[in-house]
């Protein structure tokens, strides 16, 4: 099945970008955990917008300034600070995947991100996810992004190599390609460390292609992108 465009629909339909990329991550979730070595598992990366609160702390916390015996201390005062100022909260979008190798306490080995349109629509945007993807990267995590936002005309992944120190050719431009995938690794060749990527210009109109996850720096995994992409939009049943 071709790339639809799910961001411009014709005849004035709305997009429907949201829910593709609310199932599709799934879709891929249940084909990788069928591929997946013993030992390995793939989840969703689970996001919850706003202030996470430790109940815990606040269940044992003591409001009374001391029990029933105690002494009660004179609180320090903090320094004031160098820089006040209002910003914006820090919640961006989040869909995305994780394998994990289970045998060892649940270590992150490989993340594949969807890039939505929040992760493109202001610098401040596209740099949180650049440094997202470049400290995994540099924790040893393989990481794919898949792009098919065709309304913003930025490209991330050349952006995390600019950050990175690095360009990609195949990115070069003019114009430079709005949606892609690809996956990046970061392996050590001692006394060095190596950068791979593999990556893939896409088009609406053109069929997916597939991407390898590096579990290890031996073993490859395949990303089958336009398989569960077939299956999400007929699950879904998205009309052409």
């Amino acid at each position: 099945m071709p790339l639809r465009d799910h961001f411009r629909r014709p005849n004035g339909r709305p997009p429907n970008w949201d829910q593709v990329h609310g199932f599709w991550p799934g879709e891929l979730i249940r084909h990788l955990n069928r591929t997946l070595p013993a030992g390995y598992r793939a989840a969703p990366l689970i996001h919850i917008a706003g202030r996470e609160l430790d109940i815990a702390a606040l269940e044992n916390e003591d409001t009374t300034g001391g029990g029933a015996g105690g002494t009660t201390t004179r609180p320090q005062l903090a320094p004031a600070p160098s820089l006040a100022t209002d910003t914006d909260p820090p919640d961006v979008d989040e869909y995305s995947l994780r394998v994990y190798e289970a045998t060892t306490g649940e270590r992150l080995v490989a993340s594949v991100e969807f890039v939505s349109p929040r992760n493109k629509d202001r610098p401040e945007s596209r740099r949180m996810f650049v440094a997202k993807c470049a400290g995994l990267l540099n924790q040893g995590v393989c990481v794919s992004v898949v792009d098919v936002v065709t309304d913003r005309r930025f490209n991330l992944y050349t952006d995390l190599l600019d950050f990175l120190g690095h360009a990609d050719p195949l990115m070069a431009g003019p114009p430079v390609p709005h949606i892609y995938a690809v996956t990046l690794r970061k392996r050590e060749e001692f006394p060095r460390w190596r950068l791979e990527t593999w990556a893939h210009q896409l088009a609406v109109g053109q069929p997916l292609p597939t991407l390898p996850v590096w579990l290890t720096d031996t073993l490859p995994l395949d990303l089958e992108l336009e398989a569960t992409y077939v299956e999400t939009c007929e699950t879904l049943r998205l009309p052409e």
